[in-house]
């Protein structure tokens, strides 16, 4: 792919435009990612992925969020990375660099991908919280005391943080509102994805998540993680568990060695090369149109 050639592809619904900066460096400013992001305008995505070199593993993979702003960790995004890069013939066994560390993807037999997303994080200095709060009931309620919308999250770091939600019914939760209103509390200084999550039988849960600079999506593999472990913490599930998402099922392993396996599928839905004028809106829009 050139500079301004892109791959989209989705994780269950989680949306992504990937672009591959291996060969050369490709620059994008918080205002060019966001109306690439734009579903009216741009491209639309959840996230914009560039691939870049790595020394430590076989790419390293930056995550942007639709507002431009960077993120640490996105598990959809990682399997199909390495489903892009199993398919270029880099093996059933794929590492992928992020800024929150190395993940080792693996191509299973049933064709999805498992992605090792490093250990789950529990103490509150590493979600972060803005003050020290025992993660497994954090002391927040959104709403008043009588009637609180939201209350008692269990908080886990998954190299991105993590609010968990349990409610009786994750259909009846109005995310559109309640959803910014946690993320952007001063309890999360690095603000905060957002999960509502209620039972859906044995060891099976299911989960809606409001994440951080992108809003509802249709799925959340860093959420699912956080949601498994919640859940295993709270004595809800065993440490292996499937999450339903908007968009599909999601397997999920808390290991006794503290680090979470995802498992789940990676799509394709198209290429495409972007406009000039997408990046920069003084272009003159005859160049885009000459040939089409």
């Amino acid at each position: 792919m050139t500079a301004t050639e892109f791959l989209k592809m989705h994780g269950l619904g989680n949306d992504f435009v990937i672009f591959d900066a291996a060969a050369a460096p490709l620059r994008l400013n918080a205002e060019q990612i966001a109306r690439i992001a734009d579903r009216h305008q741009g491209v639309g995505c959840d996230q914009l992925i560039v691939i870049e070199p790595s020394r430590r593993a076989d790419a390293f993979m930056r995550i942007y969020n639709a507002d431009g702003s960077e993120a640490g960790a996105c598990g959809n995004a990682t399997r199909c990375i390495a489903a892009l890069l199993h398919h270029r013939g880099g093996g059933e066994e794929i590492a992928i660099e992020t800024v929150s560390g190395i993940l080792k993807c693996r191509h299973t037999d049933d064709g999805r991908y498992a992605v090792d997303m490093g250990p789950a994080r529990l103490n509150w200095q590493d979600i972060p919280l803005a003050e020290a709060h025992d993660t497994l009931h954090v002391p927040y309620t959104l709403g008043p005391a009588s009637a609180p919308v939201l209350k008692d999250p269990c908080c886990v770091g998954m190299g991105n943080p993590h609010a968990v939600f349990f409610v009786e019914d994750a259909e009846a939760v109005d995310l559109a509102r309640v959803g910014p209103l946690v993320e952007h509390d001063p309890l999360f200084p690095d603000r905060v994805n957002v999960s509502v999550v209620s039972p859906a039988g044995e060891n099976r849960l299911r989960q809606r998540v409001w994440e951080r600079g992108a809003g509802i999506t249709q799925a959340c593999g860093s959420g699912a993680c956080a949601a498994a472990v919640a859940a295993a913490r709270r004595g809800l599930t065993g440490r292996k568990v499937r999450i339903v998402l908007d968009g599909g099922a999601l397997d999920i392993e808390w290991r006794e060695d503290n680090h979470v396996i995802m498992t789940g599928p990676a799509s394709v839905s198209f290429r495409g090369r972007l406009a000039a004028a997408l990046l920069d809106p003084s272009m003159p829009v005859a160049a885009d149109l000459a040939g089409a």
